[in-house]
């Protein structure tokens, strides 16, 4: 059990949560703007794919992350038009969406490289480390939070800022108004259709960063439908919480987890199958415990 729970393992449930946490802090945003957005999945999965392609060409990870933002962003215009001046079905939308983007990064991936699967090359950047004394000072358990990448330090920044953005200023006043009462908010002068438009794009730039962490954080390649699933864990965290930024993130660190300890199971082992299905067994037993609670609360 003591050499199951290290450092390591701790380490790597951080660094596997991270583009979770970001797309967890998105669907936050537009749940709370009252958009529902299914799309995460497909976001992802754009922003892992243009985060390559673009560090590829440039050779900087930070141009990677940069061009995976701004990829998103427009990607999301979809969902942002097409729920708000269109007046579409968000789910429908979505998961057009989600399967569009499955399709567009495998087509652009043997347009772009010639490859079908997987493309890896020396020449895409890894996103730098960061080596903080501090943390280095304390030990193998201060290691756990150093050498990570800018974007998790980052992820974690935005879960502070998001909270405080929603429930402590007037733009998140208006952005909870919007999402709960739509007629109250365009009584009192606030444009629904813009602010829900605006959220849902800005809100795509966060996927967006989470599909470079996924793509040139730990590893530097992109697969197709390398996302596996994990737009839709965040989904589930974000239902767990409530729209809780907070709480979206203590779900994601708990997916993070298990995700970290398939992988430490393997080790000892235990069949690969299981140690890859191990996640989405513990998204399952989350949404069956969240519909029991609902139910025994209504």
């Amino acid at each position: 059990m003591i050499d199951l729970i290290s450092p390591f393992l701790i380490y790597s449930a951080i660094q596997a949560a991270t583009p979770l946490l970001l797309a967890a802090m998105a669907g936050v945003f537009c749940s709370r703007v009252g958009v529902f957005n299914m799309a995460l999945e497909g976001q992802m999965l754009v922003g892992a794919f243009v985060a390559v392609a673009a560090g590829y060409f440039t050779h900087n990870a930070y141009a990677g992350i940069a061009a995976a933002m701004v990829g998103t962003m427009v990607f999301s215009v979809i969902l942002a038009a097409g729920s708000t001046w269109f007046r579409g079905n968000p789910v429908v939308l979505c998961i057009g969406m989600n399967l569009l983007a499955s399709g567009m990064t495998a087509y652009f991936l043997r347009l772009v490289f010639g490859v079908s699967g997987t493309f890896t090359n020396p020449a895409i950047p890894l996103i730098p480390r960061l080596s903080l004394p501090g943390l280095a000072a304390l030990g193998p358990w201060g290691a756990v939070l150093n050498n990570q990448t800018a974007v998790t330090y980052v992820s974690w920044l935005i879960v502070v800022l998001c909270t405080i953005l929603l429930f402590r200023t007037p733009i998140g006043l208006r952005i909870r108004g919007a999402g709960e009462n739509p007629e109250a908010a365009v009584a009192l002068g606030v444009d629904v259709d813009k602010l829900q438009f605006a959220t849902v794009v800005v809100s795509g730039a966060l996927v967006g960063l989470g599909g470079a962490q996924l793509s040139l954080g730990a590893v530097t390649l992109f697969s197709e439908d390398m996302t596996a699933g994990r737009g839709w864990i965040a989904l589930v965290a974000i239902m767990l919480a409530r729209d809780n930024p907070v709480g979206a993130a203590l779900a994601c660190l708990l997916f993070g987890l298990t995700d970290a300890l398939g992988l430490r199971l393997q080790s000892f082992g235990l069949p690969n199958q299981i140690a890859t299905i191990l996640p989405y067994v513990i998204t399952l037993v989350a949404l069956v415990a969240f519909a029991k609670r609902k139910r025994q609360l209504a």
